[in-house]
C-alpha cells in the first residue's frame, strides 16, 4: 500500500471520544474533509473498531500495533493476516505508548512488506531513527516522548532532531519517508514540520479531544503545501 505524501496521520489512541461509534464518527469526518481538499489522511482508530472503520471509509485506515506472531494459536495477538482481512493498509509500529524489540520491529516490517500493508515506525531519538530507517519500512515518525499529548510542538520545541534525522534518513534509504509527531495541533505545526523537510505529521489528542474535531482537521490540512 502506498500513502500519498504529504500525509496527515491521526492515531485515535484508545480515547473514548474515538472509540466505537465515535471512532467511526471522526474517521468519516476525517474522510470528508480528505475528499473536499484532495489532502491525503490516514487514520488509526482503536483495534477494537479496525474492521467498522476500514470497512466504512475510503482513506487508509492502520492498526495501532501488530505482533510478530504466526496465525493460528495466539490468543490475544493481532496479526499481519488479522489487520488485512480486517482492512487495513498499513500499521503504526513501535508507538511510545506500545515499544517493542528492534528484531520484532524488523520482522513485522518484512511481513507488512509481504502483505501489502504499509509500515509506520514510531522513534524517540536520531539513533533509533537511523536504526529504522535501514529496515526500510515506508516511513520513520520521530516522536520525543517527552512532548506526546503537550502543548508544544516537537517543531517547536527542537527542530534540530526534526532536521536532523530528515537528513539522516535520506541517507540510509532515500524510499524512506519521514513523519513528525508530538504536540502537533493545527496548520502552522503542519507547515512547519513540511519545511524541516518532512512527509506529513503523526497526532493524536489534538484532533481526538478537540470540541470541533472538523475544524482542527481543516486546520490541519490548511498546513500542507497548495
Amino acid at each position: 500500500m502506498t500513502i500519498r505524501k504529504p500525509a496527515i496521520v491521526i492515531n485515535f489512541k484508545t480515547y473514548p471520544e474515538a472509540s466505537g461509534r465515535n471512532a467511526l464518527d471522526l474517521a468519516k469526518v476525517c474522510e470528508k474533509v480528505a475528499l473536499e481538499t484532495g489532502a491525503s489522511i490516514v487514520v488509526a482508530p482503536p483495534m477494537a473498531d479496525l474492521a467498522l472503520v476500514a470497512s466504512s471509509v475510503s482513506i487508509p485506515v492502520f492498526a495501532q500495533h501488530l505482533d510478530s506472531v504466526p496465525s493460528g494459536s495466539t490468543t490475544g495477538h493481532v496479526t499481519v493476516e488479522n489487520a488485512k482481512a480486517s482492512g487495513a493498509k498499513g500499521t503504526l509500529v513501535n508507538h511510545a505508548e506500545r515499544r517493542i524489540r528492534i528484531a520484532e520491529i524488523h520482522e513485522i516490517i518484512d511481513k507488512c512488506r509481504g502483505a501489502g500493508l504499509a509500515t509506520i515506525v514510531c522513534t524517540n531519538n536520531l539513533a533509533v531513527s537511523k536504526a529504522a530507517a535501514a529496515m526500510e519500512p515506508d516511513f520513520v515518525a520521530i516522536e520525543p516522548p517527552e512532548l506526546i499529548g503537550g502543548d508544544i510542538s516537537v517543531t517547536s520545541a527542537n527542530p534540530a532532531i526534526v532536521s536532523d534525522t530528515v537528513r539522516s534518513i535520506r541517507q540510509i534509504g532515500r524510499g524512506v519517508a519521514v513523519l513528525c509527531g508530538a504536540g502537533v495541533k493545527n496548520g502552522r505545526d503542519v507547515s512547519k514540520a513540511i519545511e524541516l523537510g518532512t512527509d506529513g505529521v503523526l497526532l493524536a489528542s489534538g484532533v481526538v479531544k478537540a470540541k470541533d474535531k472538523r475544524a482542527v482537521v481543516l486546520d490541519l490540512v490548511s498546513g500542507l503545501p497548495k
